[in-house]
Protein backbone atom coordinates (compact mmCIF):
# COMPACT_ATOMS: atom_id res chain seq x y z
CA UNK A 1 0.00 0.00 0.00
CA UNK A 2 2.67 2.53 0.86
CA UNK A 3 4.82 1.62 -2.38
CA UNK A 4 1.64 1.91 -4.52
CA UNK A 5 0.62 5.64 -2.82
CA UNK A 6 4.73 6.95 -2.90
CA UNK A 7 4.58 5.61 -6.81
CA UNK A 8 0.82 7.87 -7.25
CA UNK A 9 2.58 10.56 -5.17
CA UNK A 10 5.11 10.46 -8.37
CA UNK A 11 2.94 10.99 -10.84
CA UNK A 12 2.42 14.83 -9.92
CA UNK A 13 3.76 18.10 -7.89
CA UNK A 14 4.16 16.47 -4.20
CA UNK A 15 5.38 19.79 -2.65
CA UNK A 16 1.97 21.44 -3.62
CA UNK A 17 0.04 18.61 -2.54
CA UNK A 18 1.68 18.99 0.84
CA UNK A 19 1.09 23.13 0.35
CA UNK A 20 -2.54 22.40 -0.06
CA UNK A 21 -2.79 19.77 2.90
CA UNK A 22 -1.06 22.30 5.24
CA UNK A 23 -3.20 24.84 4.14
CA UNK A 24 -6.24 22.92 4.98
CA UNK A 25 -5.13 21.47 7.69
CA UNK A 26 -4.48 24.66 9.50
CA UNK A 27 -7.43 26.36 8.48
CA UNK A 28 -9.32 23.01 10.04
CA UNK A 29 -7.41 23.54 13.38
CA UNK A 30 -8.51 27.73 13.25
CA UNK A 31 -12.33 26.88 12.04
CA UNK A 32 -13.29 24.55 14.98
CA UNK A 33 -11.37 25.80 17.79
CA UNK A 34 -14.41 27.25 19.57
CA UNK A 35 -15.33 23.15 19.95
CA UNK A 36 -12.68 22.32 22.52
CA UNK A 37 -13.18 25.81 24.29
CA UNK A 38 -16.67 25.87 24.31
CA UNK A 39 -16.88 24.60 27.54
CA UNK A 40 -14.95 27.26 28.94
CA UNK A 41 -16.62 29.75 27.45
CA UNK A 42 -19.99 28.87 28.48
CA UNK A 43 -19.02 28.95 31.75
CA UNK A 44 -17.68 32.69 31.30
CA UNK A 45 -21.07 33.81 29.30
CA UNK A 46 -23.61 31.67 30.89
CA UNK A 47 -25.34 30.52 27.40
CA UNK A 48 -28.43 28.00 27.24
CA UNK A 49 -27.81 24.65 25.36
CA UNK A 50 -29.78 26.39 21.95
CA UNK A 51 -26.77 29.35 22.22
CA UNK A 52 -23.99 26.78 23.22
CA UNK A 53 -24.81 25.14 19.88
CA UNK A 54 -25.51 28.01 17.81
CA UNK A 55 -21.99 29.55 19.36
CA UNK A 56 -19.77 26.64 17.93
CA UNK A 57 -22.43 26.24 14.36
CA UNK A 58 -21.63 29.95 13.38
CA UNK A 59 -17.78 28.97 12.22
CA UNK A 60 -19.07 26.19 10.78
CA UNK A 61 -22.34 27.93 9.11
CA UNK A 62 -19.49 30.49 7.58
CA UNK A 63 -17.08 28.32 6.02
CA UNK A 64 -20.08 26.99 4.08
CA UNK A 65 -21.05 29.84 2.77
CA UNK A 66 -18.05 31.19 1.95
CA UNK A 67 -17.13 28.20 0.36
CA UNK A 68 -18.84 28.85 -2.79
CA UNK A 69 -17.47 32.72 -2.70
CA UNK A 70 -14.50 31.04 -2.21
CA UNK A 71 -14.99 28.77 -5.15
CA UNK A 72 -16.30 31.38 -7.42
CA UNK A 73 -13.04 33.86 -6.45
CA UNK A 74 -10.56 30.23 -7.15
CA UNK A 75 -12.13 30.36 -10.89
CA UNK A 76 -10.51 34.05 -11.35
CA UNK A 77 -7.14 34.27 -9.92
CA UNK A 78 -4.43 31.96 -8.97
CA UNK A 79 -5.11 29.93 -5.94
CA UNK A 80 -1.88 30.38 -4.29
CA UNK A 81 -2.11 33.57 -3.49
CA UNK A 82 -6.28 33.35 -2.41
CA UNK A 83 -4.85 30.85 0.09
CA UNK A 84 -2.62 33.17 1.72
CA UNK A 85 -5.22 35.73 1.55
CA UNK A 86 -7.34 33.10 3.29
CA UNK A 87 -4.63 32.79 6.19
CA UNK A 88 -4.17 35.96 6.78
CA UNK A 89 -8.08 36.44 7.40
CA UNK A 90 -8.13 33.57 9.38
CA UNK A 91 -5.61 34.57 11.76
CA UNK A 92 -7.52 37.92 13.10
CA UNK A 93 -9.88 36.27 15.67
CA UNK A 94 -6.68 34.41 17.42
CA UNK A 95 -4.61 37.81 17.58
CA UNK A 96 -7.87 40.01 18.37
CA UNK A 97 -8.51 37.31 21.52
CA UNK A 98 -5.02 37.44 22.69
CA UNK A 99 -4.94 41.69 23.20
CA UNK A 100 -8.71 42.33 24.17
CA UNK A 101 -8.50 43.43 27.54
CA UNK A 102 -12.46 42.23 28.26
CA UNK A 103 -14.63 39.86 28.27
CA UNK A 104 -15.66 39.01 24.78
CA UNK A 105 -19.38 39.43 24.21
CA UNK A 106 -21.94 36.71 22.72
CA UNK A 107 -21.92 39.26 19.25
CA UNK A 108 -18.73 39.79 19.19
CA UNK A 109 -17.83 36.24 19.31
CA UNK A 110 -20.28 35.51 16.57
CA UNK A 111 -17.92 38.27 14.80
CA UNK A 112 -15.45 36.34 15.23
CA UNK A 113 -16.43 33.00 14.57
CA UNK A 114 -17.06 34.29 11.17
CA UNK A 115 -13.78 35.02 10.51
CA UNK A 116 -12.85 31.58 11.80
CA UNK A 117 -15.35 30.17 9.29
CA UNK A 118 -12.85 31.69 6.40
CA UNK A 119 -10.39 28.81 7.33
CA UNK A 120 -12.75 25.94 6.60
CA UNK A 121 -13.26 27.86 3.40
CA UNK A 122 -9.84 26.74 2.34
CA UNK A 123 -11.70 23.66 1.17
CA UNK A 124 -12.42 25.36 -1.93
CA UNK A 125 -9.07 26.20 -2.90
CA UNK A 126 -7.16 23.17 -1.27
CA UNK A 127 -8.70 20.73 -3.04
CA UNK A 128 -8.64 22.25 -6.61
CA UNK A 129 -5.70 23.42 -6.27
CA UNK A 130 -3.81 20.17 -4.97
CA UNK A 131 -6.08 18.20 -7.64
CA UNK A 132 -4.60 20.37 -10.53
CA UNK A 133 -1.06 19.07 -9.84
CA UNK A 134 -2.35 15.27 -10.51
CA UNK A 135 -3.95 13.09 -13.51
CA UNK A 136 -7.46 12.35 -13.08
CA UNK A 137 -7.30 8.93 -12.50
CA UNK A 138 -5.71 9.45 -9.01
CA UNK A 139 -7.92 12.15 -8.30
CA UNK A 140 -9.48 10.26 -5.36
CA UNK A 141 -6.95 9.48 -3.67
CA UNK A 142 -5.15 12.95 -3.82
CA UNK A 143 -8.28 14.93 -3.04
CA UNK A 144 -8.19 12.45 0.24
CA UNK A 145 -4.77 13.20 0.46
CA UNK A 146 -5.30 16.87 0.60
CA UNK A 147 -8.48 16.75 2.34
CA UNK A 148 -7.55 14.81 5.34
CA UNK A 149 -6.10 18.68 6.76
CA UNK A 150 -9.59 17.50 8.75
CA UNK A 151 -7.06 16.30 10.56
CA UNK A 152 -6.09 19.52 12.12
CA UNK A 153 -9.22 18.77 14.29
CA UNK A 154 -7.21 16.51 15.73
CA UNK A 155 -5.18 19.41 17.33
CA UNK A 156 -7.80 21.39 18.25
CA UNK A 157 -8.42 18.70 20.84
CA UNK A 158 -5.03 18.03 22.39
CA UNK A 159 -3.90 21.79 22.08
CA UNK A 160 -6.67 23.72 23.14
CA UNK A 161 -8.08 22.97 26.47
CA UNK A 162 -4.98 22.21 28.95
CA UNK A 163 -4.17 25.50 27.09
CA UNK A 164 -7.12 26.85 28.63
CA UNK A 165 -6.80 25.51 31.46
CA UNK A 166 -3.26 26.82 32.39
CA UNK A 167 -4.07 30.71 30.27
CA UNK A 168 -7.74 30.94 30.20
CA UNK A 169 -9.58 30.16 26.87
CA UNK A 170 -9.12 33.74 25.21
CA UNK A 171 -5.20 33.25 25.55
CA UNK A 172 -5.24 30.11 24.17
CA UNK A 173 -6.49 30.41 20.87
CA UNK A 174 -2.87 32.39 20.24
CA UNK A 175 -1.97 28.51 19.85
CA UNK A 176 -3.16 28.93 16.32
CA UNK A 177 -0.99 31.60 15.48
CA UNK A 178 2.41 29.92 14.58
CA UNK A 179 0.57 27.02 12.88
CA UNK A 180 -1.31 29.70 10.45
CA UNK A 181 2.47 31.27 9.94
CA UNK A 182 4.12 27.62 8.89
CA UNK A 183 1.02 27.29 6.46
CA UNK A 184 1.82 30.72 4.70
CA UNK A 185 5.36 30.08 4.38
CA UNK A 186 4.42 26.36 2.76
CA UNK A 187 1.94 28.01 0.43
CA UNK A 188 4.29 30.95 -0.30
CA UNK A 189 7.09 28.56 -1.49
CA UNK A 190 5.50 25.42 -2.42
CA UNK A 191 1.78 26.16 -3.80
CA UNK A 192 1.14 26.10 -7.27
CA UNK A 193 -1.94 26.63 -9.17
CA UNK A 194 -2.33 24.59 -12.73
CA UNK A 195 -6.25 24.99 -13.01
CA UNK A 196 -7.88 27.03 -15.48
CA UNK A 197 -8.78 30.56 -14.82
CA UNK A 198 -11.83 32.48 -16.28
CA UNK A 199 -13.84 35.69 -15.27
CA UNK A 200 -13.13 38.57 -13.66
CA UNK A 201 -11.29 39.08 -10.43
CA UNK A 202 -12.58 42.30 -9.39
CA UNK A 203 -16.17 41.12 -9.07
CA UNK A 204 -15.29 37.46 -7.44
CA UNK A 205 -13.54 39.68 -4.84
CA UNK A 206 -16.22 42.45 -4.31
CA UNK A 207 -18.80 39.15 -4.11
CA UNK A 208 -16.37 37.95 -1.36
CA UNK A 209 -15.75 40.65 0.57
CA UNK A 210 -20.18 40.87 0.41
CA UNK A 211 -20.79 37.84 1.31
CA UNK A 212 -18.53 37.95 4.53
CA UNK A 213 -19.38 41.24 5.52
CA UNK A 214 -23.03 40.02 5.07
CA UNK A 215 -22.65 37.19 6.98
CA UNK A 216 -21.49 38.96 9.97
CA UNK A 217 -24.25 40.85 9.96
CA UNK A 218 -26.72 38.08 10.16
CA UNK A 219 -25.33 35.98 12.59
CA UNK A 220 -25.69 38.95 15.04
CA UNK A 221 -29.04 40.18 14.11
CA UNK A 222 -30.79 36.83 13.52
CA UNK A 223 -30.33 35.58 17.80
CA UNK A 224 -31.54 39.30 18.34
CA UNK A 225 -34.79 39.03 16.31
CA UNK A 226 -33.52 42.16 14.34
CA UNK A 227 -35.11 39.65 10.89
CA UNK A 228 -38.48 39.50 12.52
CA UNK A 229 -37.42 35.93 13.85
CA UNK A 230 -37.53 34.99 17.53
CA UNK A 231 -36.04 32.47 19.47
CA UNK A 232 -34.63 29.01 17.99
CA UNK A 233 -36.54 29.44 14.87
CA UNK A 234 -34.67 32.50 14.07
CA UNK A 235 -31.52 29.73 14.84
CA UNK A 236 -32.29 27.62 12.39
CA UNK A 237 -33.51 30.14 9.60
CA UNK A 238 -29.70 31.41 9.61
CA UNK A 239 -28.63 28.92 7.03
CA UNK A 240 -31.09 30.33 4.41
CA UNK A 241 -30.62 33.98 5.07
CA UNK A 242 -26.92 33.12 4.34
CA UNK A 243 -27.57 31.51 1.45
CA UNK A 244 -29.61 33.99 -0.59
CA UNK A 245 -27.09 36.65 0.44
CA UNK A 246 -24.19 34.35 -1.25
CA UNK A 247 -27.18 33.85 -4.01
CA UNK A 248 -27.51 37.50 -4.47
CA UNK A 249 -23.89 38.20 -5.39
CA UNK A 250 -22.81 35.23 -7.26
CA UNK A 251 -22.31 34.70 -10.94
CA UNK A 252 -25.30 32.83 -12.83
CA UNK A 253 -23.72 29.89 -13.35
CA UNK A 254 -23.70 28.63 -9.04
CA UNK A 255 -27.47 28.92 -9.79
CA UNK A 256 -27.49 27.12 -12.99
CA UNK A 257 -25.74 23.96 -11.71
CA UNK A 258 -28.53 23.67 -8.78
CA UNK A 259 -30.75 22.55 -11.21
CA UNK A 260 -29.28 19.45 -12.15
CA UNK A 261 -30.31 16.73 -9.94
CA UNK A 262 -27.12 15.31 -9.22
CA UNK A 263 -26.34 18.09 -7.66
CA UNK A 264 -28.62 18.02 -5.29
CA UNK A 265 -28.29 14.21 -4.39
CA UNK A 266 -24.53 14.74 -3.66
CA UNK A 267 -25.48 17.94 -1.54
CA UNK A 268 -27.04 15.74 0.59
CA UNK A 269 -24.72 13.38 0.57
CA UNK A 270 -21.66 15.65 2.07
CA UNK A 271 -24.40 17.45 4.23
CA UNK A 272 -24.44 14.11 6.26
CA UNK A 273 -20.63 12.45 5.78
CA UNK A 274 -18.90 16.10 6.12
CA UNK A 275 -21.31 17.99 7.51
CA UNK A 276 -21.19 15.36 10.39
CA UNK A 277 -17.85 15.28 10.79
CA UNK A 278 -17.11 18.79 11.24
CA UNK A 279 -20.55 19.85 13.25
CA UNK A 280 -19.96 16.94 15.60
CA UNK A 281 -16.96 18.04 16.17
CA UNK A 282 -17.55 21.49 16.87
CA UNK A 283 -20.15 19.60 19.43
CA UNK A 284 -18.48 16.69 20.69
CA UNK A 285 -16.91 17.85 23.55
CA UNK A 286 -19.91 19.91 24.95
CA UNK A 287 -22.23 16.58 24.22
CA UNK A 288 -19.68 14.68 26.05
CA UNK A 289 -19.49 17.51 29.05
CA UNK A 290 -23.06 17.22 29.19
CA UNK A 291 -24.40 14.06 28.98
CA UNK A 292 -21.17 12.15 30.86
CA UNK A 293 -19.90 14.57 32.62
CA UNK A 294 -16.72 14.01 31.41
CA UNK A 295 -13.78 16.25 32.70
CA UNK A 296 -13.20 19.19 29.84
CA UNK A 297 -9.15 18.25 28.90
CA UNK A 298 -10.88 14.48 28.87
CA UNK A 299 -13.11 15.58 26.57
CA UNK A 300 -11.11 17.47 24.23
CA UNK A 301 -8.71 14.47 24.27
CA UNK A 302 -11.75 12.28 22.94
CA UNK A 303 -13.08 14.76 20.36
CA UNK A 304 -9.40 14.63 19.05
CA UNK A 305 -9.35 10.84 19.09
CA UNK A 306 -12.53 10.92 17.14
CA UNK A 307 -11.27 13.36 14.45
CA UNK A 308 -8.24 11.42 14.25
CA UNK A 309 -10.02 8.34 13.15
CA UNK A 310 -12.20 10.46 10.60
CA UNK A 311 -9.77 12.45 8.90
CA UNK A 312 -7.27 9.54 8.31
CA UNK A 313 -9.52 7.03 6.82
CA UNK A 314 -10.88 10.05 4.93
CA UNK A 315 -8.04 9.02 1.78
CA UNK A 316 -8.88 5.20 2.78
CA UNK A 317 -12.28 6.51 1.66
CA UNK A 318 -11.13 8.08 -1.69
CA UNK A 319 -8.81 5.23 -2.40
CA UNK A 320 -11.39 2.87 -2.07
CA UNK A 321 -13.70 4.67 -3.95
CA UNK A 322 -11.56 5.19 -7.06
CA UNK A 323 -11.69 0.98 -7.08
CA UNK A 324 -14.87 0.25 -6.47
CA UNK A 325 -16.50 3.53 -7.55
CA UNK A 326 -17.93 6.17 -4.75
CA UNK A 327 -21.47 4.96 -5.75
CA UNK A 328 -20.87 1.38 -4.97
CA UNK A 329 -18.71 2.42 -1.47
CA UNK A 330 -21.42 5.47 -0.31
CA UNK A 331 -23.68 2.90 0.27
CA UNK A 332 -22.22 0.94 3.16
CA UNK A 333 -20.86 4.06 5.03
CA UNK A 334 -24.38 5.98 5.07
CA UNK A 335 -25.58 3.00 5.98
CA UNK A 336 -23.14 2.65 9.08
CA UNK A 337 -23.84 6.54 9.61
CA UNK A 338 -27.59 5.65 10.04
CA UNK A 339 -27.70 2.80 12.14
CA UNK A 340 -25.10 4.82 14.44
CA UNK A 341 -27.64 8.12 14.49
CA UNK A 342 -30.13 5.50 15.36
CA UNK A 343 -28.23 3.63 18.12
CA UNK A 344 -27.88 7.09 19.67
CA UNK A 345 -32.07 7.80 19.01
CA UNK A 346 -33.13 4.72 20.78
CA UNK A 347 -31.06 4.77 23.93
CA UNK A 348 -28.30 6.63 25.73
CA UNK A 349 -25.51 3.93 25.63
CA UNK A 350 -22.42 3.38 28.36
CA UNK A 351 -19.70 6.01 28.68
CA UNK A 352 -17.76 3.12 27.02
CA UNK A 353 -19.96 1.80 24.74
CA UNK A 354 -20.65 5.60 23.27
CA UNK A 355 -16.88 5.77 22.98
CA UNK A 356 -17.03 2.37 20.47
CA UNK A 357 -20.16 4.10 18.85
CA UNK A 358 -18.51 7.55 18.07
CA UNK A 359 -15.58 5.72 16.71
CA UNK A 360 -17.45 3.83 14.44
CA UNK A 361 -19.52 7.21 13.27
CA UNK A 362 -16.10 9.11 12.94
CA UNK A 363 -15.14 6.39 10.88
CA UNK A 364 -18.18 6.19 8.27
CA UNK A 365 -17.80 9.93 8.13
CA UNK A 366 -13.91 9.89 6.93
CA UNK A 367 -14.60 7.20 4.89
CA UNK A 368 -18.32 8.34 3.27
CA UNK A 369 -15.76 11.93 2.77
CA UNK A 370 -13.65 10.75 0.33
CA UNK A 371 -15.69 8.33 -1.46
CA UNK A 372 -18.07 11.54 -1.71
CA UNK A 373 -15.54 13.82 -3.48
CA UNK A 374 -13.98 11.14 -5.63
CA UNK A 375 -17.17 11.64 -7.63
CA UNK A 376 -17.13 15.76 -7.99
CA UNK A 377 -14.09 15.77 -10.64
CA UNK A 378 -15.55 12.93 -12.59
CA UNK A 379 -19.07 13.91 -12.72
CA UNK A 380 -17.97 17.69 -13.36
CA UNK A 381 -14.29 18.08 -14.33
CA UNK A 382 -14.62 21.23 -16.14
CA UNK A 383 -15.99 22.73 -13.43
CA UNK A 384 -14.43 21.28 -10.66
CA UNK A 385 -13.78 24.12 -8.26
CA UNK A 386 -17.47 25.65 -8.57
CA UNK A 387 -18.67 22.10 -7.30
CA UNK A 388 -16.50 21.69 -4.78
CA UNK A 389 -17.69 25.27 -3.38
CA UNK A 390 -21.20 24.31 -3.99
CA UNK A 391 -21.36 20.72 -2.53
CA UNK A 392 -18.68 21.48 0.06
CA UNK A 393 -20.93 24.11 1.16
CA UNK A 394 -23.48 22.06 1.36
CA UNK A 395 -21.61 19.90 4.23
CA UNK A 396 -20.80 23.13 6.24
CA UNK A 397 -24.71 23.81 6.36
CA UNK A 398 -24.99 20.07 7.71
CA UNK A 399 -22.59 20.75 9.73
CA UNK A 400 -23.96 23.89 11.62
CA UNK A 401 -27.66 22.23 11.89
CA UNK A 402 -26.04 18.94 13.90
CA UNK A 403 -24.95 21.27 16.98
CA UNK A 404 -28.15 23.45 16.78
CA UNK A 405 -30.68 20.82 16.63
CA UNK A 406 -29.15 19.22 19.11
CA UNK A 407 -28.34 22.10 21.74
CA UNK A 408 -32.19 22.32 20.62
CA UNK A 409 -33.37 18.77 21.69
CA UNK A 410 -31.37 18.75 24.91
CA UNK A 411 -32.94 22.29 25.86
CA UNK A 412 -36.52 21.28 24.95
CA UNK A 413 -36.62 17.23 25.78
CA UNK A 414 -33.78 17.23 28.37
CA UNK A 415 -32.37 14.53 26.22
CA UNK A 416 -30.65 14.43 22.45
CA UNK A 417 -32.23 11.80 21.08
CA UNK A 418 -34.85 13.40 19.11
CA UNK A 419 -31.82 15.11 17.41
CA UNK A 420 -29.96 11.81 16.87
CA UNK A 421 -33.48 10.35 15.39
CA UNK A 422 -33.39 13.48 12.68
CA UNK A 423 -30.19 12.77 11.31
CA UNK A 424 -30.66 8.94 11.59
CA UNK A 425 -33.79 9.58 9.19
CA UNK A 426 -31.73 11.90 6.82
CA UNK A 427 -28.77 9.12 6.28
CA UNK A 428 -31.50 6.29 5.87
CA UNK A 429 -32.66 8.76 2.99
CA UNK A 430 -29.39 9.49 1.32
CA UNK A 431 -29.11 5.96 1.08
CA UNK A 432 -32.12 5.33 -0.42
CA UNK A 433 -31.43 7.96 -2.91
CA UNK A 434 -27.85 6.49 -3.46
CA UNK A 435 -29.14 2.73 -3.96
CA UNK A 436 -31.44 4.31 -6.60
CA UNK A 437 -29.55 6.47 -8.83
CA UNK A 438 -27.05 3.42 -8.47
CA UNK A 439 -27.38 2.02 -12.69
CA UNK A 440 -27.43 6.58 -14.04
CA UNK A 441 -24.13 6.87 -12.03
CA UNK A 442 -21.50 4.03 -11.82
CA UNK A 443 -21.47 4.55 -15.64
CA UNK A 444 -19.43 8.24 -15.61
CA UNK A 445 -18.41 7.29 -11.70
CA UNK A 446 -15.99 4.68 -12.85
CA UNK A 447 -12.20 6.86 -13.84
CA UNK A 448 -11.51 4.32 -16.71
CA UNK A 449 -14.52 5.86 -18.51
CA UNK A 450 -14.05 9.66 -17.30
CA UNK A 451 -9.97 9.46 -18.11
CA UNK A 452 -8.73 12.85 -18.10
CA UNK A 453 -8.83 13.32 -21.79
CA UNK A 454 -12.25 11.21 -22.39
CA UNK A 455 -15.29 13.90 -20.54
CA UNK A 456 -18.30 11.47 -20.00
CA UNK A 457 -21.50 13.07 -22.21
CA UNK A 458 -22.99 13.78 -18.25
CA UNK A 459 -20.35 16.08 -17.75
CA UNK A 460 -20.08 17.84 -21.01
CA UNK A 461 -23.76 18.75 -20.69
CA UNK A 462 -23.38 20.16 -17.00
CA UNK A 463 -20.19 21.98 -18.58
CA UNK A 464 -22.08 23.33 -21.20
CA UNK A 465 -24.82 24.59 -19.02
CA UNK A 466 -22.94 26.42 -15.92
CA UNK A 467 -20.72 28.04 -18.38
CA UNK A 468 -23.74 30.04 -20.60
Amino acid sequence: MMKELLTLLRTGNWRALVASFLYFDTGFTVWLLYGPLAPYMIKTLGLTPAEQGFLVAVPVLAAAILRVAMGNLYQTMDGRWLALGGIALSAIPPLFLLFYPLVPSFSLLIVLGILLGVGGASFAVALPMAGSNYPAKVQGTVLGIAAAGNIGAVLDGFLFPPLAAQFGWAHATAAALPLLALAGVMMFFWGKDNAPKSGHVGQALASFAATLAGLAFLAVATPLGWLGLHGKAALLMLPVFGVLLAGSVLPQRYRLALRERDTWVIILIYSITFGGFVGMSSYISLLLVSLYHLPKIEAGMLMALFAFTGAMLRPLGGMLADRVSGVIALRWFLGGIALTDAAFGLWTPSPTAAVALLLFLYACFGLGNGATFQLVPLRWPLKTGIMTGIIGAAGGIGGFYLPVILGIAKEETGTYHLGFACFALLATTALGLVLAMRRHWLPWARHEVAAADAVSPPALQNAAAISE
